[in-house]
């Protein structure tokens, strides 16, 4: 990472930037890309071999390669970009391209793609420049990340590495930074919907994301290719079943916690029967008074002993239930109800629970407003946490 940004362009420098700016964002073409076996089947040594040539660097690269020991090469964008830009930006995806086009085919998305660049991209002595102004000020700006967040599923790449070695053969971007809106169509394609070459302000990407959605779904009911309709027809029928599946599991997994705590609940009321029980007991042990008849020890029983609780004391827990959405980094969901006096740490007995592989040291985070949920909050209650009556929590990795 550069200490400084590089000084402005030219101003002819700008108005080319300027002109290649205006024909992308009224760019809009709809093809079929055919990706490499590469990226749907693992990324090959002869693929991973390729580096684009390099011109003379005024600056060095801002994503430094690391060792792979270090870092797994599906998250090398997302902790390279949060190294170098922050943490408020959109939720990219630490996965492989092929797994993010499966949750956008379950979530009926589409895919938004940044491939990152800082230098030797061939666009010219001005592209550092323009990609560390385009990262800083459009992709981590308030409402970019909002936007994408709620309508995208997001994929990051570092061009010349990894998986976004074959998207950049595959797509041949003119210019850096580029972003591009894809769709899923079968095991081997896609359809590129948008390219976005060039900087731009957060309200033009905003607005040409929007323009796309739009465009997407006029589209929808015209005839489609046999290729891409019957491939339609599978993903909404797979889909639908997903959807019933989950919401069976859901179903299950509400009816099991209700179960676990009305049991709790019985047994805790038995634990105070039996402690009133015996302090009752206490006195008629001392004074060696008995009864003279067996009435009398039930109505002094009856006197002493508060009345039973109703069978309404435990629904009064089950009405302000909290629904908590966690998303896990290889795309899978679950959603749980808590009790909004419930702490923090119930959600951390009930993740462990799961047993989900290859998950590790993790913490809770929440996208937007972005908050860390470590265990020094394992105290806070979710009402205090603002999680009631609904919220969605991403598990962060830890290293």
């Amino acid at each position: 990472m550069p200490s400084s940004p590089p000084p402005p362009p030219t101003s002819s420098s700008a108005a080319t930037g300027g002109d290649s700016l205006r024909n992308s964002c009224h760019d809009f073409a709809r093809s079929l890309a055919r990706l490499p076996a590469t990226i749907m089947d693992g990324f090959s040594r002869s693929m991973a071999a390729r580096r684009r040539r390099r011109p003379r660097e005024i600056h060095p690269p801002p994503f430094p390669p690391l060792p792979p020991p270090l870092v797994p090469e599906e998250l090398v964008f997302f902790t390279e970009f949060e190294r170098c830009y922050g943490g408020h930006h959109p939720f990219f995806y630490g996965c492989r391209l092929a797994e993010a086009l499966g949750i956008a085919r379950r979530e009926g998305k589409l895919v938004f793609v940044y491939l990152h660049d800082g230098g030797g991209g061939g666009g010219g002595d001005d592209q550092p420049y323009y990609t560390e102004q385009f990262c800083r000020r459009t992709l981590c700006s308030d409402v970019v990340v909002e936007f994408l967040d709620a309508n995208f599923v997001s994929w990051g790449g570092v061009a010349g590495r990894g998986e976004a070695a074959g998207l950049v053969a595959s797509l041949q971007p003119g210019s850096f930074p580029f972003c591009a809106v894809i769709s899923p169509v079968s095991d081997e394609a896609i359809a590129v919907l948008q390219r976005i070459e060039g900087p731009v302000s957060p309200s033009e990407l905003v607005e040409i994301l929007q323009r796309t959605i739009d465009e997407q779904r006029a589209a929808s009911g015209q005839s489609w290719p046999d290729e891409l309709a019957a491939a339609v027809r599978a993903s909404r029928a797979e889909e639908e079943e997903r959807r019933r599946s989950a919401l069976r599991l859901r179903q299950e997994q509400d009816a099991a916690y209700l179960e676990s705590l009305r049991k709790d609940q019985e047994k805790e009321r038995s634990r105070k029967s039996v402690q009133e029980g015996l302090a009752n007991a206490k006195p008629k042990a001392t004074t060696g008074l008995h009864p003279r008849y067996p009435g009398q020890a039930a109505s002094k029983t009856a006197q002493t002993r508060p009345p039973a609780q109703s069978g309404t004391a435990p629904s009064h827990r089950t009405e302000a239930k909290t629904k908590i959405m966690i998303r896990f980094p290889n795309g899978e969901r679950k959603q749980q109800a808590f009790h909004h006096t419930d702490t923090i740490r119930e959600i951390y007995r009930y993740v462990d629970s799961l047993g989900i592989p290859d998950i590790g040291s993790y913490q809770l985070v929440r996208s937007y407003p972005r908050k860390t949920y470590s265990r020094q909050q394992l105290g806070m209650t979710l009402q205090d946490a603002g999680f009631h009556p609904s919220v969605t929590l991403y598990i962060e990795q830890l290293q």
